[in-house]
């Protein structure tokens, strides 16, 4: 049996308690300043996260950014990495 990992799950959108229902215990959840709602948790193994996908699939859900995040942020989820495709940290190429 594998180790449960820390992972990042980025949704399109601001996410409903619907939507939400199968991590609101387990993941802290955080609306992002470009739309979309950020999850941090454990994931338990690959059935859990496979789980997890499905269920966002189901709800017509696009899921734009899925992380392992490394052992180190695992200790301390304030300290999880920027992710660097994400749009805030894009450059701005306008003139």
């Amino acid at each position: 049996m594998t180790e449960p990992s820390r992972y990042e799950i980025e949704i399109r959108g601001r996410a409903t308690e619907r939507v939400l229902h199968p991590v609101i215990d387990d993941f802290r959840i955080e609306p992002t300043e470009c739309g979309t709602t950020r999850l941090v948790g454990e994931i338990r193994d690959p059935s859990h996260l496979n789980g997890l996908l499905a269920h966002f699939t189901s709800m017509n859900v696009e899921v734009v950014g899925l992380h392992r995040l490394a052992p180190a942020d695992s200790r301390d989820p304030e300290r999880t990495p920027p992710n660097p495709n994400h749009p805030t940290n894009e450059e701005d190429t306008t003139p």
